[in-house]
């Protein structure tokens, strides 16, 4: 199986019968892949059993993998004895975790994605200059609780326009929006529309906070949906990221769209009539699992896939420091 990594505008005639569309940025951001490589480097340098606070990343994959190498995922630190090794998700924790690790003399690695982080400081920032904070995001999500905690007396959740009439703030000239960073660039800036229109004195982060990997992967299936009888998105079903791309792909115009975990779970009913399928997938699949769907395809007869590619994207995000430090002593004490 081979891809072509062009970027086709017009299917020729011979392609007119079937072909397969891959978006291209699709899968692994520098913040999963850190976060990964993270649990990895901790396994090797510590020894299992390393804890991982809730899932490393939205991926059953990748969590059953580091499971088999000797993670223990736990959902929460009193689960984890006194002492141990435990790290923390992509996703980003509460001080509050911070302090309830320090009770337990746990060592913490803290695997935060570093835009996660930044989102945490804009919190921080806005509550220090005393701002209501209208955090857009999805009730119960990780990465909403994590910097909900950073200021939980400034901040209220919005989840979309429907909330904006019941917000209720201090002072309306003192009003700032932040937003989770995985969400729908289109329905953020909606929701963001919808509250200004309240309060047309709000005020925005300094930086854009939804994530240049959501925002690439978004553009990119709006490219391979527009002539799509089908867009197969893989990613797991509490991957906010790969959820969102199904809707936007149907937004994009696809005449069908659907997530799986991989090729497995694809129904080869989505296929009857079906001449263009178009494939992406989220920010924290691994290439395998999109391969397994370009597999599947081909054994059905459709041709090999041809990329679209959007954007580059050449990122990349030193481990945490904490593990860094370990590294380098490790490598001394062992020269």
């Amino acid at each position: 199986m081979s891809i072509d990594l062009g970027t086709p505008t017009v299917l020729s005639a011979e392609e007119a019968e079937k072909a397969v569309l891959l978006a291209a940025p699709r899968g692994y951001c520098a913040g999963v892949d850190r976060a990964v490589i993270t649990v990895e480097k901790a396994l090797d340098l510590y020894g299992a059993p390393v804890y991982v606070r809730k899932q490393i990343v939205h991926n059953k994959h990748v969590v059953s993998t580091l499971e088999a190498r000797g993670a223990v995922f736990v959902e929460e630190l009193d689960e984890v004895p006194p002492g141990a090794t435990v790290v923390f998700s992509a996703h980003g924790v509460s001080p509050a975790v911070h302090e309830q690790a320090a009770e337990r003399q746990l060592k913490t690695i803290d695997a935060t994605c570093p835009l996660v982080t930044k989102v945490h400081h804009e919190a921080k920032r806005f509550a220090a200059d005393d701002y209501d904070i209208l955090l857009i995001g999805h009730e119960g999500h990780e990465e909403v609780e994590g910097t909900a905690g950073e200021a939980p007396e400034h901040i209220q959740l919005v989840q979309s326009p429907a909330d904006v009439p019941g917000i209720v703030v201090r002072d309306p000239a003192k009003v700032a929006w932040l937003s989770q960073t995985t969400l729908s660039v289109d329905e953020t800036l909606e929701t963001v529309a919808a509250i200004r229109e309240r309060f047309p004195l709000l005020l925005d982060p300094p930086s854009d906070d939804i994530c240049y990997a959501t925002q690439n992967r978004q553009l990119a299936v709006k490219e391979i949906a527009v002539d799509a009888d089908l867009v197969i998105v893989v990613g797991s079903g509490n991957s906010s990221n790969s959820v969102r791309l199904v809707e936007v792909a149907l937004e994009a115009g696809a005449k069908s769209s659907y997530r799986v975990d991989d090729a497995s779970e694809i129904d080869e009913a989505w296929l009857d009539g079906v001449r263009t399928v178009s494939v992406t997938s989220g920010a924290s699949v691994p290439e395998e699992l999109v391969e397994g769907v370009l597999a599947f395809l081909s054994e059905r007869g459709y041709p090999d896939a041809k990329a679209v590619r959007s954007a580059e994207e050449s990122l990349i995000f030193a481990l945490p420091p904490e593990l860094r430090r370990d590294m380098r002593k490790a490598q001394q004490q062992g020269s």
